[in-house]
């Protein structure tokens, strides 16, 4: 690992999902990724780093950042394209020009897994008011994550996506940790929080001390 420089969040994402594409494009400030386009999320310590590593993925390759993101202590960068083979070489190049390996990224830890079933009105209001997809409606369903390093939530959400017809509330993938909202029917949910636990639990990489509830 180069001296000062943390690989926190670093995940391909092979296909975009509808509702996934559709939430992105509601939050991200730079170009708006487009359903079925490939995605690198890479998540980096110190923030300011993450310029480095925007500047590298720019002039190598042909892919369009959705959103770079400096806070005090993470930089988050999330850039797509069509080509997979592009945006995998935008991957490569973070990795060579650190002088690391895909092993070297956290390993993901499931922090929050929760199943409320039969939501009440109130609080189905209470979500609707804060989230950024779509709404959820009283004795629906409702999923919640948290996971840390934050980045990987946005897999966990267009895996749930992939394996059962939910709605996508709210994904955080910035900060000290991510966290994803679905709703939808039980047997639908159910499916969909096993997609998240088995994707993130797939990624292997250093170990993180992170504290699994």
């Amino acid at each position: 690992m180069s001296a000062g420089f943390e690989l926190r969040t670093f995940c391909y994402i092979d296909v975009l999902q509808p509702q996934t594409t559709g939430f992105l494009q509601t939050v991200a400030s730079g170009y708006q990724p487009l359903e079925g386009q490939a995605c690198l999320y890479v998540e980096v310590s110190p923030g300011m780093s993450i310029n480095q590593v925007t500047d590298i993925c720019l002039k190598s390759t042909s892919v369009q950042p959705g959103f770079m993101i400096v806070e005090r202590s993470y930089g988050m960068l999330e850039v797509h394209d069509f080509d997979q083979g592009q945006v995998r070489m935008a991957g490569q190049s973070i990795l060579d020009y650190f002088g690391l390996t895909e092993a070297e990224r956290l390993q993901p830890v499931l922090l929050t897994h929760e199943i409320i079933t039969g939501i009440e009105g109130h609080q189905a209001m209470l979500i609707n008011r804060m989230r950024h997809g779509d709404l959820i409606c009283e004795k629906d369903t409702l999923y919640i994550m948290e996971c840390h390093p934050a980045g990987y939530a946005a897999i966990a959400c267009n895996e749930a996506e992939k394996a059962a017809n939910i709605s996508v509330l709210e994904m955080s993938a910035m900060g000290a940790y991510g966290r994803l909202y679905l709703g939808g029917d039980e047997a639908n949910i159910a499916e969909a929080a096993e997609a998240v636990k088995a994707v993130l639990a797939s990624i292997k990489g250093r170990d993180n001390k992170a504290v699994s509830t």
